[in-house]
């Protein structure tokens, strides 16, 4: 069953019309760039093949982290670090949107830094980034490649204190002052777009609950608690989307 083209067209002339966007995005977004899903079919989450014996909840939890640091390291290098990703064509067609005048915020759930790479310049990291790195003594900051880089577990070459990566990890609360703007954002747009996730990552899934403007849109593969409540739902790959919208812009020019 391919996408509904009425869908299509509704999205494409609600875009255009918006005046305040906020685009919420989740690993779906991202599986595009080579980026695992964590709950997907192909996810981490349940990938039954990595030799690690505890739930990934476990390794990447705050009290895992110094109580078995060096174990943490390799999981994090190894399943959650893509050096080599780029933005797709979802990441950039966000992106586009801005820089055709348009007044788009991103809020999003990933730590790959996938939006920036592609161009937006307000984008909300609800669970912190992969390319941010801080040492716990000093605070000196260190980028991706230090991290993945250094042998083991990355220590800081001033003082000598361990490097923290700026996730939040399992046990970890989210940033109030991150939050307190997203959820502003939200609120105050007349479009939400919400794009590649479950919904079901709390505290951040909730955020939706905030929007009060005209249109609410999700684009996401599977099934969400939320699909009953939208605006317009169009249960497939971003990718697929994007590719729509774009064949139809072009078409219109």
């Amino acid at each position: 069953m391919g996408i509904n083209m009425d869908e299509i067209d509704k999205l494409y002339q609600t875009i255009n019309e918006a005046k305040s966007i906020v685009v919420f995005t989740g690993a779906g977004i991202s599986t595009g760039s080579g980026i695992p899903d964590f709950r997907g079919a192909n996810g981490i989450f349940i990938d039954k093949g990595h030799q690690y014996t505890l739930p990934p909840e476990e390794i990447v939890s705050h009290h895992f982290f110094y109580e078995n640091t060096k174990d943490f390291y390799k999981f994090y290098k190894e399943k959650m670090c893509f050096r080599e990703a780029k933005p797709n064509s979802a990441h950039l067609y966000f992106a586009s949107l801005e820089k055709k005048g348009k007044n788009v915020t991103v809020v999003t759930q990933n730590i790959d830094g996938l939006h920036q790479a592609a161009g937006s310049s307000r984008v909300y990291e609800l669970h912190g980034s992969i390319h941010r790195n801080y040492c716990e003594k000093c605070n000196k900051f260190f980028d991706l490649d230090y991290v993945l880089d250094h042998e083991g577990v990355p220590y800081c070459d001033k003082c000598g204190g361990l490097i923290k990566p700026d996730v939040v990890l399992y046990e970890e609360g989210l940033d109030n002052d991150m939050c307190e703007r997203a959820i502003s954002a939200i609120m105050t747009c007349d479009t939400m777009i919400i794009v590649g996730t479950s919904l079901r990552v709390y505290p951040a899934a909730g955020f939706v609950r905030y929007f009060k403007g005209k249109n609410l849109i999700l684009i996401n593969k599977d099934k969400t608690s939320y699909d009953g409540t939208c605006d317009i739902l169009i249960n497939d790959d971003i990718i697929n989307v994007v590719n729509k919208l774009n064949e139809k812009e072009h078409s219109t020019l």
